[in-house]
């Protein structure tokens, strides 16, 4: 049972309803303590002093307000009740070596001289029209609650058959920690006025009549002379005390009340000590002890309101550190790997840029491993950032690349043209059909988003496991592992920590059983779109040039093994079928291989002719005329078009003098840093690739980047918003916003690149 006063009140008022021991009080009975400082003692010269409290734990001495008017309005009222209140406010501390100028220290005066006036409630410590502030220190700890058992015992009982539940957020023998962050606005807005208790315990004899029994007070922070006797007692000599509080946000107001108070004493700490009575089995205890421990918080110092960093911090820090420092020399290595395969040897400003960006995606991925791994959900803000930079450096490349279709296609034949403007016919070769060209565009456009998970199926599996099988029940901040909703983790809160940890484990663990599914099964038996689009080019005729950067790319040789596939269905079928009977030679670019994509890497003489050849489609007759009549620019188009066709279709041929190529395969160290050690000088070089790493230029071959940008993305809309579902709608309409934006920059990018019509792309 909690009693509580008002600091503003002129009498102590509570309900006697036996206060233990012999005198006992029958019924209710309100009385009301009623004191005057004229009545007790004539004050010392010394009252002006009593304005003054001291705030122990920052060293600071304020000019209390509120004590002041206090004093001077119950200077000759009933003021027994604000004077202990003040002491209270003052940790009940004392310093006897000196003359006694604060309110305990008048408080004791005042106690000492009215003992005559007799004991309530047989509490030889609670004098008549004082507030019983203090136990006897001479009787020590061990005889005020460990010299008898309490009077009544304790013991489990069975409860009835109707249950009523007020939020049971606490199981018993489960070690249970919550921890609450209070802001000063809160604080100063909740308790303008300091709330004091005078705590008791309800007991019933055998006879069944109700008795209050009061329980001691361990201010650990009170002061005896100058030392905190309360603190580190061995000896367990405390001082215990009977009043206590909360929060404190008047007593640092100086000046005036309506100022906002320079410290703000809260208690931080309250334990509820409860001790069996040894050796025996009959529920017995001793007197309960609550122990309460207060800290100052000055308002001008935010430090003091900031939490220490623990340990754990500080080796997540020392961890982050030198992951960072790693990751910066594998992003050097990605520099020196992408400074070779553009040509260029300088380190210049558009060098350290790109380190950046490396260093920025690098950095991501070991914040993403660390968040996972520990579960410091507040790093997700960052690595969130990060990843997202890093995806759109990957978008951005790929909307960026080089690309062209090389037709491998002769004429058959030739046929008579009439030459324009005239009547003379003269003959001309076959003209060789654009349609395969136009179908592999298309076929490249419709598999640059593709990827190797189904995002609708994610979704909806992530919120099946996490709502209908209940794995979200698992957030919650309690010990219960059960995945049913019960009375407990309703009430509690779910915590960020473990909900990071539960969204992004289901999050991940769908994406990679789905990834798994796709490369070990549904590639394998039902259809795998990167192979056949390397099959499509094979049957169509036609090879794909990819530059990435400026000398480093991909080549897909689409060679047709039969010599042409401009025809009709039946010999495209008997083509297949020789095929199938090994009664022609192989796709590979070498003779007897089967290796049909590479790698290349190519010289910067070779990337100069290729910008050569495109530069003739903007500007003709020298770069002060550009083309500016639309027929003129549709010839120059085509013209351009066959230009560029002719020089890839010769370089892949080795018909050119000074721009030829070897093929080899790429060191096991090479495959692993990333970085290819031979830079090309004389000739340039095809790397044999039978992991269709080309596919790094779409969706499909950045497949971890998106699940991990994916994953944070649904974490964090989720730790916002703290909905499951409303995280899964807004990841898949961030999955379609970006896929629709890089199509549609990627088809205009392929129609410009290819120097097809955009009109023909689907």
């Amino acid at each position: 049972t909690v009693v509580g006063s008002d600091v503003t009140s002129q009498s102590f008022t509570h309900d006697c309803l036996g206060l233990g021991g012999a005198e006992d009080v029958q019924g209710a009975e309100e009385c009301s303590i009623v004191c005057t400082f004229s009545d007790l003692i004539i004050l010392p010269p010394r009252f002006y002093y009593l304005r003054y409290l001291n705030f122990s734990c920052i060293s600071t001495v304020i000019l209390a307000q509120w004590f002041h008017l206090c004093l001077q309005q119950f200077a000759n009222l009933t003021a027994c009740q604000a004077l202990g209140n003040m002491c209270v406010m003052n940790m009940n501390s004392m310093n006897l070596a000196t003359v006694p100028n604060d309110a305990c220290g008048l408080y004791q005066t005042i106690h000492r001289l009215t003992g005559n006036l007799g004991i309530v409630h047989s509490a030889p410590n609670w004098r008549k029209n004082l507030p019983w502030l203090y136990y006897d220190s001479r009787h020590g700890y061990a005889r005020i609650l460990e010299s008898e058992p309490f009077a009544t015992s304790f013991h489990f009982k069975k409860s009835s058959k109707v249950i009523h539940y007020f939020g049971p957020t606490f199981d018993l023998f489960i070690f249970f920690l919550v921890q609450c962050t209070l802001s000063v606005s809160k604080l100063l807005a909740q308790y303008a006025e300091p709330i004091f208790f005078d705590i008791f315990i309800i007991y019933n004899e055998k006879s069944g009549q109700e008795f209050l029994w009061p329980i001691p007070v361990l201010n650990l922070n009170l002061q005896y002379d100058g030392t905190l006797v309360n603190k580190d007692n061995i000896n367990k000599n405390y001082h215990l005390i009977r009043r206590m509080f909360l929060v404190d946000t008047l007593s640092g107001r100086e000046l005036h009340l309506e100022n906002l108070p320079k410290v703000i004493r809260v208690a931080t700490k309250i334990k509820i000590s409860v001790n069996l009575v040894p050796k025996t089995l009959k529920g017995n205890i001793f007197l309960p002890l609550i122990t309460v421990a207060y800290t100052d918080i000055e308002l001008q110092d935010p430090a003091s309101q900031t939490v220490p960093v623990n340990s754990f911090l500080f080796l997540l820090q020392i961890t982050l550190g030198f992951l960072a420092g790693i990751s910066v020399i594998y992003s050097v290595l990605k520099t020196a790997s992408w400074k070779r395969r553009i040509g260029s040897p300088m380190i210049d400003l558009p060098t350290v840029i790109k380190f950046l960006l490396f260093y920025a995606g690098d950095l991501a991925n070991i914040f993403f491993l660390v968040t996972v791994g520990t579960g410091l959900y507040w790093l997700v803000f960052f690595k969130v950032l990060l990843n997202m930079l890093q995806l759109l450096h990957k978008i951005l490349n790929q909307l960026t690349i080089d690309i062209f279709f090389i037709d491998w296609e002769r004429p058959k034949g030739k046929i008579l043209k009439s030459v324009q403007g005239g009547g003379d016919i003269k003959t001309a070769p076959t003209p060789v059909s654009i349609w395969r060209t136009y179908l592999i565009a298309n076929e490249w456009n419709c598999i640059q988003t593709v990827r190797k998970h189904n995002p609708i199926f994610q979704v909806f599996a992530v919120l099946f496991v996490l709502e209908i099988l209940g794995f979200g029940n698992l957030t919650s901040m309690d010990s219960d592992s059960s995945l049913n909703r019960t009375a407990v983790n309703i009430v509690v809160p779910s915590s960020p920590t473990l909900r990071y940890g539960v969204a992004s484990s289901v999050w991940l663990m769908i994406g990679l059983m789905q990834i798994t599914f796709c490369t070990l099964f549904y590639e394998r038996f039902v259809e795998d779109k990167i192979r056949q689009f390397v099959d499509l080019c094979s049957m169509s005729n036609i090879s794909v040039f990819i530059l990435s950067h400026k000398c480093f790319g991909y080549y897909i040789h689409g060679r047709s093994v039969h010599g042409h596939a401009d025809t009709d269905m039946q010999e495209m079928n008997l083509n297949l079928k020789r095929e199938a009977e090994n009664l022609c030679g192989q796709r590979g670019l070498l003779p007897n291989t089967d290796i049909e994509t590479f790698q290349i890497f190519i010289t910067n003489r070779m990337r100069q002719h290729y910008d050569k050849i495109r530069e003739s489609l903007l500007w003709k007759n020298g770069p002060t005329r550009p083309l500016i009549n639309s027929g003129d620019a549709f010839e120059q188009n085509v013209r351009t078009y066959n230009n560029m066709n002719k020089f890839l279709s010769s370089f892949v041929d080795h018909s050119l003098r000074d721009l030829d190529y070897i093929v080899k395969d790429k060191l096991l160290l090479e495959r692993i840093i990333g970085l290819e050690l031979n830079e090309p000088t004389d000739m340039s070089i095809f790397y044999n690739d039978e992991t269709y790493s080309f596919s790094d230029v779409l969706y499909y071959g950045n497949e971890g980047t998106l699940l991990i940008f994916d994953t944070l993305f649904f974490c964090i809309v989720d730790l916002v918003s703290q909905n499951f579902v409303f995280a899964a709608i807004m990841t898949y309409i961030q999955q379609e916003f970006f896929r629709t934006i890089r199509h549609a920059v990627a088809r205009k990018n392929l129609a410009m690149k290819t120097l097809i019509d955009e009109r023909f792309l689907l």
